[in-house]
């Protein structure tokens, strides 16, 4: 008797203190299906495997080959093949998609399936664009990482850096801002605020990097004297020359992306892109261990990074103000 008392007790608090699994968590022995949908170039196989997504996976126990496979679909800058790349992810039948590059690969990834959780990995006003019904209840099957720093900030910065700017051309893909209605709407909220500082901004559409370099022959007639990049695929392909090509028309640079200034562009200021990966490789571990994307959060940015390219600024013949030295995060010698 006395021992059937001691197993009874030792039953009723392994019940208290290991609470019963909640439906859908995750699986012991089940092999996840990652499906990943991406506007950029894939990685190399050794830019991949120390990346922050891949990092931040093993650092949650979510290991390739053990217990999770990923399926990649890149659509190289094209906005036209998303839509297909999306299908064919979700018909492989894949646990949980993730989207790379703003709101093109959310949104065709949102219409290829209203059931498979989605996460996006980076998306500018996810509620204007009717990718969530709210930050705080994003309802439906989509959730993730909301841009926070907007346009007017970077204008700001590169005032402060350039004081002499007066005319900013604005590089973008219109296509990127999900409507005509929000291009619209974003680009009178930017030459507002552009007023502010100014400065006057002249949109300048970039749809495929082959089009960087007639950009910039056009620019011998509206002289700019500042560049504002969108980090679209458009530019994000084409940073390189595009960078190369802003010192040869002695044009300042900035961008939200950091990956500009480290190819010769002037500044970046944003979000960190590492820090922002993994917060989304975070939401995606809730997921896969059992909970609804509907109930979780749109988080915004928790890190942001000033990036000074110094040598860019000498070739530019531009000595940045101490005071803008002095809060970046990183600075190119």
């Amino acid at each position: 008797m006395k021992c059937r008392g001691i197993g009874t007790i030792a039953v009723l608090l392994i019940g208290i203190v290991a609470p019963p699994m909640a439906a859908g968590a995750q699986q012991a022995g089940k092999v996840y299906r990652i499906g990943v949908l991406s506007l950029i170039r894939p990685l190399s196989a050794e830019e991949r495997a120390r990346s922050p997504f891949i990092l931040k996976l093993r650092e949650l126990g979510w290991v390739e080959g053990q217990n999770v496979v990923i399926k990649e679909r890149h659509s190289e800058g094209n906005l036209q093949r998303l839509p297909d790349l999306a299908a064919e992810l979700v018909s492989s039948g894949v646990d949980i998609l993730v989207t790379w590059g703003g709101t093109p690969p959310t949104l065709a990834a949102k219409q290829a399936t209203q059931t498979i959780p989605i996460v996006f990995f980076t998306a500018g006003d996810p509620v204007e664009k009717g990718i969530v019904k709210s930050l705080a209840r994003p309802g439906g099957n989509v959730t993730g990482i909301a841009n926070h720093v907007g346009f007017s900030k970077q204008l700001e910065v590169l005032k402060e850096a350039v004081p002499k700017a007066s005319r900013v051309a604005f590089l973008h893909n219109p296509a990127a801002f999900g409507s005509p209605e929000y291009l619209k709407a974003s680009l009178a909220a930017l030459e507002t605020e552009a007023r502010t500082l100014n400065l006057k901004v002249q949109p300048i559409p970039v749809h495929a990097p082959d089009e960087v370099k007639r950009v910039f022959l056009d620019f011998s007639r509206s002289r700019p004297e500042g560049l504002l990049v969108d980090d679209v695929p458009a530019t994000l392909i084409a940073r390189e020359p595009l960078c190369r090509l802003a010192i040869q028309h002695g044009l300042p640079a900035i961008s939200r992306n950091r990956l500009f200034p480290d190819a010769s562009c002037l500044l970046s200021y944003g979000e960190h892109r590492a820090e922002r990966i993994r917060q989304a490789v975070v939401l995606m571990d809730k997921i896969l261990r059992g909970a609804k994307p509907a109930d979780i959060p749109v988080e915004q940015p928790s890190k942001f990074e000033l990036v000074i390219n110094l040598k860019t600024a000498k070739a530019l013949g531009l000595k940045i103000p101490q005071s803008v030295l002095i809060r970046a995060d990183e600075v190119i010698q």
